[in-house]
């Protein structure tokens, strides 16, 4: 037996699984997003840019933007009862409502 793969999209199946009709490349006005320090946002994977995605445990978390970093930006997101620190770039991220 070899030993199963253990990388960063590992199990990530369904939790990266698009419906048919959102299938394809993201709309590119989704890379220009800016946001502020202090902005809350929603961490929304899209799986068709490998780049700059932070990992997949936070899919679907809401953090507090810090700052930008570059393109990317850092992140404090609760993650049981500690705050973590992510960087994502925007086509990853969504305004809260």
């Amino acid at each position: 037996m070899v030993k199963a793969s253990s990388g960063s999209r590992n199990k990530s199946r369904s939790i990266m699984k698009r419906r048919p009709r959102e299938r394809g490349l993201s709309p590119i006005t989704r890379e220009f997003q800016h946001f502020e320090a202090g902005e809350k946002v929603n961490i929304i994977i899209d799986p068709s840019v490998h780049h700059g995605a932070p990992d997949i445990r936070f899919q679907g978390k809401t953090g507090t933007v810090v700052e930008s970093r570059g393109r990317a930006f850092v992140l404090e997101v609760l993650d049981g009862n500690k705050i973590k620190t992510v960087v994502a770039t925007p086509e990853h991220l969504r305004r809260a409502a």
